[in-house]
């Protein structure tokens, strides 16, 4: 038995953790959002989402507490992966009708994830740009985690 910690792996430099989570947002379909009400009420969902020329789009019923939390402020928080392998992103997500969407983007959710709310006035979409994102595989990862600061990748 020894006295100290055997070496864990070596952690990824920034750039690579960047490639990383460009890679999950282009081909990974579900993020958890985390939003809260105004009286400081939590609530955290899975949604489908589609990461668009930089943004994150996802889509809610009108009348979801995720929509009725993110409409007055859109303040957000949102995860991809696993405890051993996070990363999370902070931005503020501005609300968008199916109408006002580009054909594009649109289009590009439709063809993702095989589902087009574009039909019906029930859904919202929600487009999010990061401001903050942070990633991580373990505690060996801690330092060097913030990869984006006020919208702007470090590397």
């Amino acid at each position: 038995m020894t006295d100290h910690e055997p070496p864990g792996p070596s952690p990824r430099p920034r750039a690579q953790r960047k490639r990383d989570v460009l890679d999950r947002l282009a081909k990974e379909e579900d993020i958890w959002v985390a939003t809260a009400s105004t009286d400081g009420r939590p609530c955290l969902v899975p949604l489908w989402f589609l990461w668009d020329s930089g943004s994150l789009l996802f889509c809610t019923k009108r009348s979801n507490p995720t929509a009725r939390n993110l409409t007055p402020s859109g303040a957000v928080r949102l995860s991809l992966g696993h405890t051993r392998d996070v990363v999370l992103i902070e931005g503020t997500a501005e609300p968008v009708e199916g109408a006002d969407l580009p054909t594009a983007s649109a289009d590009a959710f439709a063809a993702k994830l095989s589902w087009d709310p574009r039909g019906s006035t029930d859904w919202v979409y929600f487009r999010v740009t990061p401001e903050t994102v942070r990633a991580w595989h373990e505690q060996h990862e801690l330092a060097g985690r913030l990869l984006m600061r006020d919208g702007r990748w470090l590397v």
